[in-house]
């Protein structure tokens, strides 16, 4: 028997039908990202009845393309926009101490003092590095939890990311932001919640002729459509906004990163960030990140056109990147160490012309013409405070009978404080690596396997092991082998790891 929050092919089988029947739900949620999963947890712990329809699978789109961290705000800051760094600052520190505290974990970042970088552009990253101190004081987040910025000597900075060129190097200057374990996990934790507290997860579900209280399903799985009938209806599908919404001018901006082996930065520890020259506040980060990859990104690209399902990144951006991170490394990284590459856009509101790097990251909360409502712009940083501006709109507007936020000060799933991470007897050791993944679920995903050598690898060299698989498609709402390699774990991220994980993965779900 698995438990309330676990997402699983016969709930969603269940749930559906009852959708399908006539159920009238107070809210219907589509988009399965971030944005939209965030607002199912926020309506749900209100005491709303909510549907979340996604018509691929959670985190399918620009959610799990970030960078992977959790912002303070401080390029926002730089740019004089205070009120979007304030709160960044705010909800980086909510998610590091109550929401999410197994997810996320500070991250040094390092700038490294080469001769390249004059004294006044060393000048104006410490400046920043101390007004990022005292936003962290300002949000209320202790050093405890992100210490302090500071100047650190050569040795240290070569230990810290051992490819830092030596030459002429003289130290570096030492700050840390939020980093989480993987963003697409952040968003199945998120999903998974708000399934705990009485919310339907549905995916493969596609949605049509929006209204405000009405809209056309259609299950991608068995092509059946039928019409539902909800009290508010949120349109929070991102760049893919404007398909819903033709009154929506969006103008989406392409962040890609690479792949690598965590070996070709010798292992580093702390995140290489180097100033891109003739920017103010914008880096290129060489991110140390699980399944002992380094993830370097990211470029802000205007991309125009048609919104692709996936989104690829361009040889040029791929050249910026090489030859921004090159100018700090000691010996020099081609096309050839590059292991994978991802692309993302990101919503943002059009603002007419100039640099898609300028363009403001504030959200923005539209009653469309058809009567639903729509949620564009914002961050990842952001998603529980604009998930609360979505819900304070549409109680409102919507008259419903809901109570006050609660996300603030809500432990998800995996966090020690969720009661759903408790079982009876735990594993007396596991793997670090399904710690960092699971949090207090960890012990679970150990203990409700029911496959052969649940503890085995997936493949060898990879750190995912085969009770992971099986939770995916148990717990976590995983209907095929894309979902388990691509978001549930990032094993896809590198397609030669893909191919060698496919098999086990469509071992757990057939055919």
């Amino acid at each position: 028997m698995t438990s309330y929050s676990a997402l699983n092919a016969d709930r969603r089988r269940t749930e559906l039908t009852e959708l399908a029947d006539g159920q009238v739900p107070d809210v219907l949620v589509i988009g399965g990202g971030i944005t939209g999963a965030g607002i199912a947890l926020d309506a749900a712990t209100r005491g709303l009845s909510v549907v979340l329809v996604e018509r691929h699978d959670l985190a399918f789109g620009t959610s799990r393309w970030s960078s992977k961290l959790i912002h303070g705000g401080l390029r926002y800051l730089a740019t004089g926009n205070v009120g979007i760094a304030r709160r960044s600052a705010v909800e980086r520190g909510i998610l590091m101490t109550r929401n999410a505290p197994h997810l996320v974990r500070a991250m040094p970042q390092l700038v490294p003092l080469l001769p390249t970088m004059g004294r006044a552009e060393r000048a104006l990253v410490r400046t920043g590095f101390l007004a990022g101190d005292a936003l962290r004081r300002l949000a209320g987040t202790r050093a405890s939890t992100l210490p302090r910025s500071r100047r650190i000597g050569a040795e240290e900075a070569v230990r810290l990311a051992p490819t830092v060129s030596r030459e002429g190097l003289d130290g570096g200057l030492l700050a840390y932001d939020g980093k989480l374990i993987d963003d697409a996990r952040l968003v199945v934790a998120v999903a998974r919640t708000a399934a705990q507290h009485g919310a339907r997860i549905l995916t493969r579900v596609a949605a049509a002729e929006l209204t405000g209280r009405s809209a056309r399903l259609t299950d991608a799985l068995t092509g059946q459509s039928f019409d539902v009938t909800a009290r508010a209806v949120i349109n929070a599908t991102g760049v893919w906004a404007g398909a819903l919404d033709s009154s929506l001018q969006l103008r989406p901006s392409r962040g890609t990163h690479l792949v690598f082996d965590a070996a070709a930065f010798g292992n580093p520890v702390a995140a290489l960030t180097i100033p891109i020259p003739g920017a103010l506040n914008r880096f290129v980060f060489a991110m140390p990140e699980q399944l002992g990859r380094v993830y370097l990104g990211l470029t802000d690209e205007d991309a125009p056109g048609p919104i692709p399902d996936v989104p690829q990144p361009t040889a040029a951006e791929v050249d910026f990147l090489l030859d921004t991170v090159n100018t700090a490394l000691a010996t020099r990284l081609s096309t050839a160490d590059v292991l994978g590459s991802y692309a993302g856009l990101r919503p943002l509101i059009d603002a007419g012309a100039g640099s898609t790097a300028d363009i403001s990251r504030n959200h923005a909360v539209i009653d469309a013409p058809s009567g639903a409502i729509s949620v564009v712009g914002g961050k990842l940083t952001e998603y529980r405070h604009m998930a609360e501006d979505v819900l304070d709109h549409a109680v409102a507007a919507r008259g419903l009978a809901a109570g006050p936020c609660r996300t603030r000060n809500l432990p998800l799933l995996g966090s020690p404080a969720n009661p759903g991470a408790r079982i009876a007897q735990a594993p007396s050791a596991l793997p670090s690596s399904l710690v960092a993944r699971y949090g207090g679920e960890a012990a679970k995903v150990v203990v409700s396997a029911t496959c052969e050598r649940p503890n085995d690898p997936v493949a060898d060299g990879i750190d995912v092991i085969r009770a992971e698989f099986e939770y995916a498609v148990t717990h976590e709402g995983a209907l095929d082998a894309g979902d388990i390699l691509d978001r549930r774990t990032r094993i896809g991220l590198v397609p030669a790891d893909r191919e060698r994980a496919a098999a086990a993965a469509q071992e757990f779900v057939g055919g």
